[in-house]
């Protein structure tokens, strides 16, 4: 600008909105996983010029049946109870947004991060927990079902788009990290036999070291989860009537504290936004005890690489012990006042006799199914119909299962 030249109205106000501090995205760590050093996958492909590996996983699984089916499972709720209400869909990109900012905070890979937080709730059920627990059951003596080892069945295997391979093929550090988010599965005298079918039959062929810890982007992903369904069933479960704000501030200390802080900043503020912003900060207060309580332990423990992470034989990344009294505290309110609650006992009551009666019945008569589910499977022979039968139950949605049940077992007239 010439000397002398006035400065407009509309200059002034952009310069006095400019922010006096730039951020600036922290370095890679030195123990943080490199892409250029990545295992690989299982199949070989050139490498993308535009993407990194890990980016390229995360696009596969957003643009896979599975992940779109997501939007139709629920956790609490049933989907055709409100529109309103958190699914598997929106809770998996809200995990993916938490572990990416963490990730990126600590110095990590926060597209491996994102990645693991949008894949890691793939093999669920409809129905949520309970959908797990009734194909469990229905599977005794078939092999059993879990729902993670579920999710690596459904990207190395039931995802069939590709020519070359079924499943996506995705990296060795994503498929690991979906394993073992919450940590080594063959420890304290285990054996590899004591695991899920799905996941024994893919180790054979590409080992996921199911012994060590994962690298930090994994366990960075398995906190975003908890922080994610945590605060927002806080959310859903005032917003479904099934408790009040004055029993949620009478019970459970950190949010009443956080709550008194919101109503002092806001005094008069009407109740939709008094929680939508208790719940904003309640997310900002467990990040920031997350990424505090990591950074000591990493600090302790001086991991120079990923692979000193994973020979650490512990978490490196957790919660203090004050945050993990309070995770405590508002799980057990939780339990009692939502997820045991009449009503959502009601429906799962109601969940557990559809996909039971859905699961015998195509057993006994898996012509039902359609044509692409009644050929091929794994395992023994005797097996083979009852792993069908239960990977095309787990992919359904809510309404589907629910709509299947109506198809089946009522005579239209």
């Amino acid at each position: 600008m010439a000397d002398g030249q006035k400065t407009s109205g509309a200059a002034k106000k952009a310069k006095a909105s400019t922010p006096s501090t730039v951020y600036a995205r922290p370095a890679k760590a030195p123990y943080a996983t490199d892409f250029n050093c990545s295992h690989g996958r299982l199949y070989p492909e050139p490498d993308s010029r535009f993407r990194t590996p890990f980016e390229r996983d995360r696009d596969r699984i957003v643009h896979s049946s599975a992940f779109r089916r997501l939007k139709g499972k629920t956790q609490v709720f049933v989907a055709h109870e409100g529109d309103h209400y958190r699914t598997r869909l929106t809770h998996s990109l809200e995990v993916a947004q938490i572990a990416r900012s963490v990730a990126r905070m600590m110095g990590l890979d926060d597209d491996l991060a994102e990645t693991l937080g949008i894949a890691h709730d793939l093999g669920h059920p409809p129905f949520g927990h309970t959908g797990e627990d009734v194909l469990d059951t229905c599977m005794e003596g078939y092999g059993g079902f879990d729902h993670n080892a579920q999710t690596l069945r459904v990207l190395t295997k039931l995802e069939r788009k590709y020519p070359s391979f079924d499943g996506l093929n995705l990296t060795w550090e994503t498929l690991e990290g979906v394993v073992k988010h919450n940590g080594p599965l063959v420890r304290y005298g285990a054996a590899l036999t004591d695991l899920p079918v799905a996941i024994q039959e893919y180790v054979a062929q590409h080992d996921l070291d199911l012994e060590t810890w994962p690298g930090l982007e994994a366990q960075v992903a398995a906190h975003a989860d908890d922080i994610a369904y945590n605060n927002h069933d806080i959310d859903d479960g005032l917003r479904a009537g099934l408790f009040t704000l004055a029993e949620l501030r009478e019970e459970v200390p950190m949010v009443a504290r956080v709550l008194g802080e919101v109503e002092k900043d806001y005094p008069g503020l009407d109740q939709f936004r008094l929680v939508a912003e208790t719940v904003r900060r309640l997310i900002g207060v467990w990040i920031d005890d997350l990424v505090w309580e990591s950074g000591n332990r990493i600090a302790a423990e001086k991991p120079r690489s990923v692979e000193d992470v994973r020979a650490a034989g512990k978490p490196l990344v957790g919660f203090s012990d004050v945050m993990n009294e309070h995770q405590a505290v508002l799980r057990r309110f939780l339990m009692a006042r939502m997820y045991r609650h009449w009503k959502v006992n009601r429906s799962r009551s109601h969940a557990k006799r559809i996909l039971r009666e859905l699961f015998n019945l195509l057993l006994a008569e898996p012509e039902l199914m359609p044509p692409n589910w009644q050929q091929g499977g794994d395992g023994p022979k005797g097996q083979r119909t009852a792993r069908r039968v239960c990977d095309y139950i787990a992919g359904m949605t809510d309404d589907f299962a629910i709509d299947e049940h109506k198809r089946l077992f009522t005579l239209e007239r």
